[in-house]
């Protein structure tokens, strides 16, 4: 799909996007929670849109390995507040969330995208989504958080990702969800070894391969962490870089902390892709 449809916003997805991490939690993997703070968020997000960030990921729920849920009504709590500041913004506003209570909330507060680390595989998840114009962000996940990174295991780690993607997306179909809404995360890091992320980024064509955008989250992750043995405050360029790589491979949305470096580093790529620079 060349646009991506999100609310009220239609995004070419003809060059690449980026989207800005706002985290409303206390215990977030990067450290960088704004948890009960909603004037730190907002400036944050504001920031974010001053370094050219094309979407604002809004989530309340650490999503982190190990990490334990938390109630609706905390979500709800972290989240409402922040999303009712800026949804009338330049810019859309997503929230990421694995709850349907969450997903009705945030889309009448005018969230323009729903970002579901679990696939829209709650109870109630497709039908909260299905109507209405909001983008929806399918993820792969293998296992749950608190325990997705306890020996990962796949036979074909791409094609079995790819699978669950495209099968999530037959049912978003089924229930009426229209194709523009549609974007695809592989879920880097989540239920993944080294060896996986590597190999899902070396191919990351193949989960575009329907025509669908894909999404691709690599900021300050484990990842970058076991590659350059930097701690988490030091992988910003381990991030850019792997933000590029993940353009280049085909991905039209990536999701990070350091909007500014990534926003150059795209532009010089686009540049010399011979594309129009983001400007």
């Amino acid at each position: 799909m060349t646009m991506l449809t999100c609310g009220r916003f239609v995004l070419d997805m003809q060059r690449p996007r980026i989207m800005a991490i706002i985290n409303t939690t206390p215990d977030s993997f990067s450290g960088d929670g704004l948890a009960g703070d909603l004037s730190g968020a907002l400036v944050r997000a504001e920031q974010a849109l001053a370094e050219g960030a094309d979407v604002l990921d809004i989530g309340g729920e650490s999503s982190r390995p190990g990490a334990e849920p938390v109630s609706e009504q905390q979500e709800l709590d972290r989240v409402m507040p922040l999303l009712e500041r800026l949804a009338d913004g330049p810019v859309p506003v997503s929230i990421d969330t694995v709850k349907p209570v969450v997903m009705r909330a945030a889309l009448a507060a005018g969230a323009s995208l729903i970002n579901d680390i679990n696939g829209f595989r709650a109870e109630g998840a497709v039908e909260a989504v299905a109507s209405g114009n909001a983008a929806l962000c399918v993820m792969h996940m293998q296992g749950r958080p608190r325990t997705m990174q306890a020996e990962p295991r796949y036979d074909d780690v791409v094609g079995e990702v790819r699978a669950f993607l495209h099968a999530r997306v037959d049912v978003l179909r089924s229930a009426g969800v229209a194709e523009a809404r549609i974007l695809l995360d592989p879920g880097f890091g989540f239920g993944k070894t080294i060896e996986h992320n590597l190999a899902m980024l070396r191919d990351l064509a193949a989960f575009g391969a329907r025509g669908y955008p894909v999404l691709a989250g690599l900021s300050r992750k484990s990842l970058l962490g076991t590659l350059t043995g930097r701690p988490m405050g030091e992988r910003a360029i381990a991030s850019v870089v792997a933000a590029v790589i993940a353009v280049q491979g085909g991905a039209r949305i990536v999701r990070v902390h350091d909007v500014a470096a990534t926003r150059d580093a795209l532009t010089v790529w686009e540049a010399v892709e011979g594309g129009q620079p983001s400007v």
